[in-house]
């Protein structure tokens, strides 16, 4: 018995979805609208994830270009800037083969632009990779795992010997060479170099690797490495090198262990969770498209659900085939949204890779994806479309077989729910306006700011009602009378579409607000900081001969020294550094200070620290700290006498001065210079040149300074700024489908009008202005809900994540700019489908109704 009513309701259900197919085949824009709703909602999910995730397992799988990820680095003592290449020599005679010597430092092209490069040891770097090809190919078949086909430079068709011997050539990826060496060589400090564009597989982003042979003389450091990567285990590798060097290379070198890229990981969380903070406000406003093509299509097919229950159908069968028809549009839309996905991906990669190299020195690997993916996307994008069609769905089905709700019903059904989500939207902004100034995790921040993001489109059905009420008493009698109050009656069809509208709008608003205000915020800082013409960064061995010449030109006014060292406090690296007397006052914004800072500072009473730092370890002025070099010297914790602004800079800094270095017993000589020159910089660049054969890599412009700061920090926030208009984008593609269907649903009172005397051009006029009203109320209600979540990101979560304050400036013009663009879209959204449908008989549109 149970089984035949298995197999009855089994066909019931196929039979109303045949039914509902046939529907979509008559009607397939209704489809299409739901499609298009979850394919972008998915595409921009799955491109963000990609992109993220392939970051996070670059950090712990590789740091060294064509190698994997090494446990130890062997880097500079104190003092010192470099390690002796004899350390190398004695670690490779040792038989700590899987040593990779790396020398890193900045050349310049014919223009004057500044390139990092990249030494290696090519030969160890083949090894190593193919030791570690072999390892994971043994892995793979002793796993039964499928095996991938990837790219080596062992499989590249490369002239080794002539790398080897230190002929000019250099290695790029083929995307940047074609971007900065097009016609196959650069000249790099004075020299012609040849360029060999391997595959973008190979994972070598925008980096310029060369033969370290090549290196040190393009450098002029030959003897010197920047430091000696060691692969394997730990353990191994520390006994390997205690024997080798019989427990003294400490003399030689600082061990430093690696952490897996939790690190990195850690550093750039920040930065991806704000990425994944952007998709996931896409994803919602793609929900927002799709939610409104269900609601729509279900309204249309209100007949015909009755229809079917009236012949028998069941409600639990109908029930089960709407949910069926969800499913299945959710699968075929986050199929197709995938693959956008990963193409989305591929399309940011470069961004996000330039972005991670220029701030955190991170370098990704090829991209990878999984088919996990597709699984989570599938299942987020239905249960978070059975949660909103789920109510939508249940009232239809379980609707009276005797008549349909009738208008006034729904109406008053409808004022109902905005006076309910009105008043959700205000506990959620009370609520949030609570725990805000409890927060100090920049997560928690991002949690309060997502329930203001969701509380904002809350509010938006009853403020057009209310807009509109008001505008609806100032207008005369007649037939706009008629359009405004008819305009009431479609903001709940309209309500979703202009719900993602909002988002989107929000979301651009408040970004191009952080955007901006941190873009002088960083102008301001960098004016003050850069306070000499010419920074110079001579080898230790030309210090003083640099400092010496410097002094006896005439034209040279002012002389500036830096000192600086590489600390920790509470196992987190930070800078310990001083300045002269003269730097240390002008050179750096204060924050906060105590009252007799700058006395108890030149007195060596009491030390600085950067905001990053104060915020990280939530620390005042008048807290005491310590490093390790305090302890050297037995010198007790110093006092914080002052908090500087620091931007751009990962770690914390420590500032002391010259008295408190010297108690130290850091280097007396500084590891750079500045000085201020009457005259052309360019002269006083000549004669160092030429009088003391300085690179020009060694030496900064501060002009040239700046323009290198503006071009990191427009490259940094480029990746945002997309994400920001692809959610636009999507939400006007939303607005676009909502105003298409909403016109082909009004032809009948259309019709009504037109047959009562109104023309065509009146009819294109009322209605295109009724769309511009409810799309004008919500443009104006982006502007406080912007305004607010710029707040919030430049006051809050940017402060606690970055350790950044920046004052928050208003850019009335961009924000006008941005309203203007999203009324052309609208006008054309709203416009084109409206054309499309007035060409058609109007009057057979009325007789289509009477039937």
């Amino acid at each position: 018995m149970s089984s035949l009513a298995g197999q009855e309701l089994w066909l019931t259900m196929r039979l109303s979805l045949s039914v509902f197919t046939r529907h979509y085949l008559k009607s397939p824009l209704q489809a299409g609208a739901i499609l298009v709703g979850i394919i972008l909602a998915v595409t921009l999910l799955i491109g963000v994830r990609a992109t993220n995730e392939n970051a996070v397992r670059s950090y712990s799988e590789a740091t060294e270009l064509l190698s994997q990820r090494a446990q130890l680095l062997l880097t500079p003592i104190s003092g010192k800037k470099s390690v002796d290449e004899a350390v190398y020599f004695a670690l490779r005679q040792a038989g700590v083969d899987r040593a990779l010597a790396v020398l890193s430092g900045t050349v310049t092209d014919e223009t004057g632009q500044r390139w990092d490069i990249q030494a290696s040891d090519l030969v160890a770097a083949l090894s190593i990779q193919s030791q570690r090809e072999t390892q994971g190919q043994t892995k793979s078949q002793t796993e039964d795992a499928p095996e991938q086909n990837q790219l080596s430079l062992l499989s590249a068709n490369l002239p080794l010997g002539k790398l080897l011997s230190g002929a000019p050539y250099i290695l790029m990826s083929e995307s940047f060479s074609a971007q900065v060496a097009p016609q196959g060589s650069m000249t790099l400090n004075g020299a012609q170099l040849k360029v060999i564009s391997l595959d973008d597989s190979l994972g070598l982003g925008s980096a310029i690797l060369m033969d370290i042979s090549l290196g040190q003389r393009l450098l002029n450091r030959r003897g010197e490495l920047s430091y000696i990567a060691l692969f394997g285990q730990a353990q191994s590798l520390t006994k390997a090198i205690n024997q080798a060097f019989n427990g003294q290379g400490s003399l030689y070198f600082n061990l430093t262990p690696q952490d897996d890229g939790e690190g990195l990981t850690s550093l750039t969380r920040s930065f991806h969770l704000n990425l994944s903070a952007m998709s996931l406000l896409a994803f919602v406003v793609g929900l927002f498209i799709a939610y409104n093509g269900v609601r729509y299509s279900l309204l249309k097919r209100q007949k015909l659900l009755v229809q079917l229950q009236q012949q028998g159908v069941p409600q639990r069968a109908l029930l089960l085939a709407l949910l069926f028809e969800l499913l299945i549009l959710v699968l075929i839309g986050s199929l197709v949204g995938f693959i956008l996905g990963l193409q989305l991906s591929h399309w940011l990669q470069p961004m996000i890779a330039l972005t991670l190299e220029q701030l955190y020195g991170a370098r990704l690997m090829p991209g990878v994806w999984q088919w996990s993916w597709l699984y989570q996307a599938i299942g987020l994008t239905f249960l978070a479309a059975l949660l909103a069609c789920y109510p939508l769905f249940n009232h239809l089905a379980k609707q009276p077989l005797a008549r349909s709700a009738s208008r006034f019903e729904q109406q008053s059904h409808g004022r109902k729910q905005q006076r309910k989500l009105f008043v959700v939207a205000l506990l959620l902004l009370v609520l949030a306006a609570g725990l805000f100034p409890l927060t100090q995790d920049y997560q928690h921040s991002l949690a309060l700011l997502g329930l203001v993001t969701i509380a904002i489109p809350l509010l938006l059905p009853l403020v057009l009602q209310t807009g509109l009420s008001l505008v609806e008493r100032a207008t005369r009698p007649g037939l706009w009378q008629y359009g405004v109050a008819e305009s009431k009656e479609l903001i709940a069809p309209l309500s979703l579409a202009m719900m993602a509208m909002l988002l989107a709008l929000t979301a651009n608003i408040s970004m191009n607000t952080l955007v901006g205000s941190f873009e002088i915020t960083l102008k301001q800082w960098l004016d003050d900081r850069l306070y000499a013409d010419l920074y110079i960064r001579p080898p230790s061995d030309k210090m003083v001969e640099t400092q010496a010449l410097l002094a006896s030109l005439t034209n040279v006014s002012a002389i500036y020294g830096q000192w600086l060292h590489t600390s920790q406090y509470q196992q987190t690296p930070v800078s310990l550094m001083t300045r002269d007397d003269h730097s240390l006052r002008n050179s750096n914004q204060i924050k906060v200070q105590s009252n007799k800072h700058w006395q108890d500072l030149f007195e060596g009473k009491v030390l600085m620290i950067s905001e990053p730092m104060a915020i990280k370890h939530r620390l005042n002025v008048g807290d005491k700290i310590s490093l390790p070099e305090f302890e050297k010297v037995s010198l007790a914790p110093m006092a914080i006498g002052a908090i500087f602004y620091d931007y751009g800079n990962p770690n914390g800094q420590v500032i002391v001065s010259q008295t408190t270095w010297k108690r130290l017993q850091l280097p007396i000589l500084p590891t750079s210079i500045a000085a201020d020159y009457a005259g052309e910089i360019s002269q006083l660049e000549s004669i160092l040149q030429t009088q003391l054969s300085l690179p020009a890599a060694q030496m900064f412009n501060q002009s040239k300074i700046k323009q290198r700061a503006m071009q990191i920090f427009k490259r940094t926030f480029s990746i945002t700024l997309v994400l920001n208009s692809l959610t636009l984008l999507v939400a006007a593609i939303g607005l676009f489908s909502a105003c298409l269907m909403l016109t082909q649903a009004r032809q009948a009172p259309l019709a009504r009008l037109y047959a009562l005397g109104v023309s065509r051009g009146q009819l294109l006029w009322l209605v295109s202005g009724q769309m511009l009203l409810i799309v004008l109320f919500t443009c104006l209600l982006a502007l406080p809900t912007g305004a607010l979540l710029g707040y919030l990101l430049i006051n809050k979560v940017t402060l606690q994540a970055f350790g950044w304050s920046i004052a928050m400036i208003w850019d009335w013009q961009a924000y006008f700019r941005v309203l203007m663009v999203a009324m052309l879209v609208s006008a054309v959204a709203v416009i084109l489908p409206l054309l499309w449908q007035t060409r058609r008989p109007l009057i057979s549109s009325l007789q289509r109704e009477v039937l």
